[in-house]
Formats: C-alpha cells, sequence, structure tokens
C-alpha cells in the first residue's frame, strides 16, 4: 500500500468497522441487574438512593414525604487500550492481518464494564453502599413502624464460595453503570506524530470514561452458605419479606441467581432440576433465571 492520508484514511474506516462489529455483536448479560445511567460531571452525586414513597388516600391536604439525603456518589475513570501497527506491515499491505486484533479491542470493551460491575458484587461484603454500610451486610439501618432504627440483613452469611440472588424487575437495580464517555476508537497515523516519526508504528487504541457503583442493596442478597435448596429457600423468603422505612412493604421479586463456574451444576440442581435428589418434585423448578458468569 503506498502510505498517504488518503489510504490511511480508508485503513482507519476498516479497522473501525472490524472495531465496531465485533463490539455489537456481543450481548452484555450484566443488563438485566445493572441501571445505565448518562453523566456529565467528573463525579456524580446519589443522593437520593433508599429513598421509598408510598400511596395514600388523599384526605385533606396532601401529605409531603422528606426524603432523606445520603452522601454517595460515583467518579468517573478513564481508561484505554491501545495497540500498534507497524510502518512495513502497511507497506508490504500485511495491514489485513490486524483486522483481528482490531476487532478483539471491539470485544475488550463491550466486555469492560463486565469487570467492573462483576468486581463490584464480588467485592460487596466489603464494599460501602449509600447508607455508610457494605452493600452485602446484617445491619442495614432502617426505620421501623415504631419510628425506631433497627437493622436489616441482606448478607446470609457462611465462609464458601459466594452466590448472589438479585430483583431484576424494577427500574431501578442492584448496580450502576455511569457513563461519561462511550468506547471510542481513534488513531495516530500522522507523519508528524511521533510514534509514526520516531518509532515507525501507527497507533489504534480505545478510550472510554466510566465507572461503576452499588444502586439498591434490598434487591441484592448475597450468600456464602452451601447452595442448596434450604439455603436457597431461606435466602428467597428474606428477600421477599423485606420491609422498608416505616414497615413499608418494598415486594421485592428474587429473578435471578448468579454464580461463578464452580457452582454452576448446584444452581442448576437447585432452580432447574425437574426432580430433587430424592426423587420428589422440585418446587423450585425455574422460580428464578440463572446467570453462570466468569467474572466471579
Amino acid at each position: 500500500m503506498i502510505i498517504n492520508q488518503q489510504n490511511l484514511r480508508a485503513l482507519f474506516t476498516g479497522y473501525k468497522a472490524s472495531f465496531q462489529n465485533a463490539f455489537e455483536g456481543i450481548k452484555p448479560d450484566f443488563d438485566q441487574f445493572t441501571l445505565t445511567v448518562p453523566s456529565t460531571n467528573s463525579v456524580e452525586q446519589y443522593g437520593w438512593l433508599g429513598n421509598s414513597t408510598a400511596f395514600r388516600e388523599w384526605l385533606g391536604d396532601r401529605v409531603i414525604q422528606n426524603l432523606a439525603v445520603h452522601d454517595y456518589s460515583i467518579k468517573n475513570k478513564t481508561f484505554e487500550n491501545t495497540v500498534g501497527v507497524p510502518r512495513e506491515s502497511i507497506e508490504d499491505d500485511g495491514y489485513g492481518v490486524f483486522n483481528p486484533l482490531m476487532a478483539q479491542l471491539g470485544q475488550d470493551s463491550a466486555v469492560h464494564p463486565a469487570t467492573l460491575l462483576y468486581a463490584l458484587l464480588s467485592g460487596g461484603f466489603t464494599g460501602t453502599c449509600y447508607d455508610g454500610q457494605y452493600f452485602f451486610d446484617t445491619d442495614h439501618p432502617v426505620i421501623n413502624e415504631a419510628g425506631t432504627e433497627v437493622s436489616v440483613s441482606n448478607s446470609q452469611g457462611g465462609a464458601g464460595t459466594p452466590w448472589f440472588l438479585l430483583d431484576t424487575t424494577r427500574v431501578m437495580k442492584p448496580l450502576i453503570l455511569q457513563m461519561r464517555k462511550k468506547y471510542n476508537f481513534v488513531t495516530l497515523a500522522n507523519e508528524t506524530d511521533e510514534n509514526v516519526y520516531m518509532r515507525k508504528e501507527y497507533i489504534y487504541g480505545v478510550d472510554a470514561r466510566l465507572n461503576a457503583g452499588y444502586g439498591l442493596w434490598q434487591l441484592a442478597y448475597a450468600s456464602r452458605q452451601t447452595l442448596d435448596a434450604t439455603n436457597f429457600n431461606s435466602a428467597y423468603a428474606a428477600m421477599q419479606s423485606m420491609t422498608g422505612d416505616k414497615g413499608k412493604k418494598l415486594g421485592i421479586r428474587p429473578k435471578l441467581l448468579v454464580v461463578p463456574p464452580s457452582l454452576r451444576a448446584a444452581a442448576l440442581e437447585v432452580v432447574k432440576a425437574e426432580r430433587d435428589a430424592a426423587g420428589a418434585t422440585n418446587i423450585n423448578r425455574d422460580v428464578v433465571d440463572v446467570l453462570v458468569t466468569p467474572w466471579l
């Protein structure tokens, strides 16, 4: 290939198409339990998290529900992924062998949020959420009907491999993906660019600004107990029994069981098998979906 700006632009267009096709070919599984929000600042405040409202019969004047403001924010971070293509490869028409590399950049970009989100989920035993407690904790503060602060748990305890039960039916979700700048494919390919002038290398890369954080702990329940019917039933009942401030019923509906590969067989046995180990009808069959992820 003759090295000129027209051919380099055409090459960039081809590489970008490989990137974009691969990016769009990945269907993220984290959408089920993640609220994606646009960001316009370096840090976004989520002081409204945890606020709840309830309908009442309208008798007399409206009753204004004063909502507590929490000090919770998510700070955007910048990420990049960059590769170099030797000038000789382009001159010798060897640029086509780099198309898979550009496609890999696309796949890497599509799954990158998953690495952030699943790290949050697995780290929820030590990561704090809007109420200042660990996301998975035994003493989230809630005001009961008598106006007294009590502790509510969304953790079953244990010391084994963790598994997670999530309510994915709400507008709000257990996790938040904050997007400041979408994944952008760019290049440094001018003859006066240092990488070309000094090292005979054309650079292609991707950058983005984003971050992830915790949403509502009430929509997630974690256990490090053995994944069996007994512990599953206990976790499921605990989630559905949760109430908010002043005893408000939250109507939690667990819909997704998230497990690492090592718990795949146990998860399928608990909620997908037609019969249990004793041959009796499995009452938990299809009560939730199962998501097995390598990111845990």
